[in-house]
């Protein structure tokens, strides 16, 4: 898919992060847009940054409330697009939405766990399942399942579990290969990609933290606090003279600098992946962590959970490991 003028393309999570600048973006290039998100509010803003420019005659740009996680509220969704967009087919599905949470199948409840695992794998898996009748009718189509580099390497630092996330993005990176081949035996024209971001600047950790606690609020729960101090304590910080308040001040401040510090964007994340799509590659690794990451894991698999690989490829690249 050389271009996406005229277009139809579908994104879950388009209220923010790369799902908000991947609509900015493919509006830019004259793609009609249809979003999912759980916040309307979000969703409205993303709508109003993508018509900041009038947007040509008849091109469409619609929101839709949806919980992908949830089959019925992407069927929903679907049927929405079919009335407000007046298509019975779409050309790319952007299965983009997720969280994180859930990190300790020791520590956080079972709901936490599910709650992370079903959105983050289980909306790439119903997204499917739902356009893909969309995607037959068109005469080309292109799948992008966002995975990330915890879909080969299944840790964020040696003092934090990450299990829940993790598990979703190993099976969605394994769900898009295998596609590969089910597409080209029974969809030629459908091709799909598999998106591995590395430290991309995105809202998903206030945004994961208002849905696990199922509010507008990202202040922590009692057991969030709790959790949160063992964290810092790992981390080498002494938490046991930290208030409670504090230890919120502290989550706020880790929000913060991972949207504000990344080293790649939210609009470079899109950038790279709109034109993995247009070269037609099936892995899109976004970013030089990404990149880095992946060469050392492949050469030393054996090694990729030893301290001394966490501190190396930390010190390498400059993330804050845990």
């Amino acid at each position: 898919m050389k271009d996406f003028a005229g277009k139809i393309a579908v994104i879950t999570g388009g209220g923010t992060g790369m799902g908000r600048e991947l609509a900015r973006q493919l509006v830019a290039e004259g793609c009609n847009v249809a979003m999912c998100d759980v916040s309307a509010d979000a969703m409205a803003e993303t709508k109003r940054l993508c018509e900041v420019e009038k947007l040509p005659q008849g091109l469409r740009v619609t929101t839709h409330i949806a919980d992908v996680s949830i089959e019925d509220q992407l069927k929903r969704f679907r049927d929405e697009i079919i009335e407000q967009q007046a298509t019975d087919r779409i050309h790319l599905l952007f299965n983009n939405a997720g969280i994180g949470g859930g990190g300790s199948i020791f520590t956080n409840t079972r709901e936490q766990w599910e709650r992370t695992f079903n959105i983050c794998w289980g909306g790439v898996y119903l997204g499917v399942r739902t356009f893909l009748p969309m995607l037959v009718k068109a005469d080309e189509g292109h799948i992008v399942n966002t995975s990330s580099v915890n879909g080969f390497w299944a840790s964020v630092g040696l003092g934090v579990s990450h299990t829940a996330y993790s598990a979703a993005k190993f099976a969605v990176k394994g769900f898009t290969e295998a596609l590969i081949n089910d597409l080209r035996l029974n969809a030629p024209h459908i091709k799909c990609s598999v998106v591995m971001p590395g430290h991309i600047g995105t809202s998903i950790v206030s945004n994961s933290r208002k849905v696990q606690n199922g509010t507008d609020s990202e202040r922590l729960g009692e057991n969030e606090i709790a959790q949160t101090r063992v964290r810092l304590t790992a981390a080498g910080i002494d938490a046991s003279k930290m208030s409670d308040e504090d230890v919120q001040a502290a989550a706020a401040e880790r929000a913060r600098s991972f949207r504000e510090e990344a080293p790649t964007t939210a609009a470079q994340a899109a950038k790279i992946i709109l034109d993995g799509v247009k070269a037609g590659r099936w892995r899109i690794l976004v970013g030089d962590d990404a990149q880095r990451l992946d060469e050392r894991v492949r050469q030393t698999p054996e090694r990729a959970y030893d301290a001394e690989f966490y501190q190396s490829f930390a010190a390498e690249v400059g993330w804050r490991m845990g």
